[in-house]
């Protein structure tokens, strides 16, 4: 085959390439202005300031429409009423009252994300380290730390050992503490050293304390970390994405129990007691639960449709009674600021 033959093959090529990958862009817009055609407005509320200086939720919106995938805030005397919307765009979202940090998709040709601390006008400050796709977010009560989680490999929980994480927690100054996966594991006494082993789903409990999951030859644990000390100790077994209550006495997590892959239990751990509670909820919760108070729990759960893009945000009693109710449709990540 000739030269001239080579590259005219080359070049065919490249234009079916870009034709193609155009042609997928345009089907993307083209169904995105569908949904937002056939999507019911979402009631606004009131202006942003006066909001953010009472009590209120900071929640992903995934009502379809123009503002599917915007920040959100509604006042805790009202989750399910009018939401007023920031101006950023998140996948996962937190807040304190003068800060939050967004993890962010652009997804064109080619998707990209990123991670950012934002000031109290949800204006980027600060640029975090991320390597892989978003998946949870935590500051701590100050607003001085924070901890991003992404995959490295893989994009769910549901099989461990068949995914990497990296869990990065920086302060709000840019300094960057450190990657925990680096930090010693103790589990029972014995250092971890295994190559499967992986950190994620932070949770602060003070400027230097956190429990996280640790993950290795296909168990989780819980475990109790120091950022000064770089080391994280296993207190028990099957936790998943811990949540400290406010009153720090509890952690809200998932565990596998006896579930099949990919499912999870919603359950409170008492940290005085070593005794485990399960929620009332009983459909699978992939979720870094939040807490709403010291006795109640919300956490998001995507709509049974398979064919929905939508997710709802649901609260269930801490103690296990009651029965879990819906607290804001069409929403995700919450962060509760007081």
């Amino acid at each position: 085959m000739s030269f001239r033959v080579r590259l005219a093959l080359l070049g065919v090529i490249l234009l079916v390439a870009v034709v193609g990958a155009g042609g997928y862009v345009w089907r993307v817009r083209h169904v995105q202005v569908s949904l937002e055609a056939a999507a019911t407005p979402v009631a606004t509320g009131g202006a942003l300031g006066p909001l953010r200086t009472q009590p209120h939720v900071v929640f992903r919106s995934t009502a379809l429409g123009q503002q599917y995938g915007r920040v959100a805030v509604v006042p805790l005397t009202a989750p399910g009423g009018p939401r007023t919307f920031a101006p950023v765009s998140c996948e996962r979202v937190y807040a304190t009252a003068d800060r939050a940090v967004c993890l962010s998709a652009d997804r064109g040709i080619v998707t990209t994300y990123s991670a950012r601390l934002l000031d109290a006008g949800w204006q980027p400050t600060q640029d975090l380290p991320l390597t892989g796709i978003p998946s949870r977010t935590r500051l701590s009560a100050d607003g001085s730390l924070a901890a991003t989680t992404s995959f490295v490999s893989g994009d769910s929980y549901a099989n461990p050992g068949q995914f990497s994480t990296r869990t990065v927690v920086t302060r709000a100054g840019g300094e960057v503490v450190g990657d925990i996966e680096e930090f010693k594991l103790v589990v029972g006494g014995r250092v971890v050293t295994a190559i499967d082993k992986n950190l994620w789903g932070v949770t602060f409990a003070d400027g230097d304390r956190f429990y996280a999951t640790a993950a290795s030859g296909g168990k989780t644990w819980l475990v109790e970390g120091s950022l000064t000390a770089r080391t994280v100790t296993a207190l028990r077994t099957d936790v998943e994405c811990p949540s400290l209550s406010p009153d720090g006495t509890r952690v809200a997590f998932k565990k596998r129990g006896d579930q099949p892959p990919g499912r999870w239990r919603a359950a409170v751990y008492d940290l005085r007691t070593g005794t485990e509670t399960l929620l009332s909820e009983t459909r699978s919760v992939d979720d870094q639960i939040e807490w709403l108070d010291n006795e109640t729990v919300l956490y998001g759960l995507p709509r049974a449709d398979a064919a929905s893009a939508s997710s709802d945000v649901w609260a269930t009693p801490a103690d296990g009674s009651g029965e879990p109710r819906l607290l804001i449709p069409d929403a995700w990540s919450p962060a509760v600021v007081r």
